[in-house]
């Protein structure tokens, strides 16, 4: 048990402090003592990871802090991953996430999509700049849940909805809840172009995404 607590941690901190060579090296002795790969992932990486969120969303540290430890997780995840079980695998929710026509701006997408990752999700990163088509595809193709939009422009906010219509019209919409964010976007322009939810920011998504799980 305290060779377990001690993995975890390491883990976890490892994270926090954006070491990739101590993710690594912690991953690899979960697999080595028996820790289930999800519970390392849980308990070490996503744990981890909310720490993160907490002190960037509280501008305690800034962005090269979270991409580092963005990286220090995404190297213990292409460790532990390939040894989920299939059913645990099936279970997690798949979001497809992307930045609407005309917007290249993917930064706070790219947080987002990390920390959706950090909450166990199963993430489908489509970019920047999509027409809408790509949402719908995506959707398709992917199985997917949850469709995240991000926009930072005023201009591009018709792009929101003209995705949201296409999902719509192309029969999408009712198997996919639709969540949006970004600095012009809100809880009101969310209603009035016809998505569930606006979220202000990476860990508003998490937590609005896993209401939908205790529903």
């Amino acid at each position: 048990m305290v060779d377990k607590e001690r993995v975890l941690k390491g883990l976890e901190h490892a994270v926090v402090t954006g070491r990739k060579d101590e993710s690594t090296r912690f991953a690899n002795r979960a697999l080595r003592e028996e820790i289930p790969a999800l519970e390392a992932i849980d308990a070490g990486l996503i744990k981890g990871m909310m720490v993160v969120g907490d002190r960037y969303s509280a501008h305690k540290i800034f962005l090269p802090q979270v991409l580092l430890a963005a990286d220090s997780m995404y190297a213990a995840l292409d460790i532990l991953l390939p040894h989920i079980p299939k059913e645990d695998a099936a279970k997690r929710l798949n979001i497809v996430i992307g930045v609407v026509e005309g917007d290249v701006h993917d930064i706070g997408k790219n947080i987002v999509k990390t920390m959706f990752t950090a909450a166990g999700f199963n993430v489908h990163d489509l970019g920047k700049d999509l027409p809408p088509e790509e949402f719908v595809n995506a959707s398709k193709a992917n199985n997917a849940q949850v469709v995240a939009m991000s926009t930072l422009m005023t201009p591009t906010m018709d792009s929101m909805k003209a995705s949201v219509d296409a999902l719509v019209e192309e029969g999408v919409r009712s198997q996919v809840k639709i969540i949006i964010g970004g600095a012009p976007t809100s809880q009101e322009f969310a209603e009035e172009i016809g998505a569930d939810m606006h979220a202000v920011n990476a860990q508003d998504a998490v937590a609005k995404i896993r209401s939908l799980l205790t529903k």
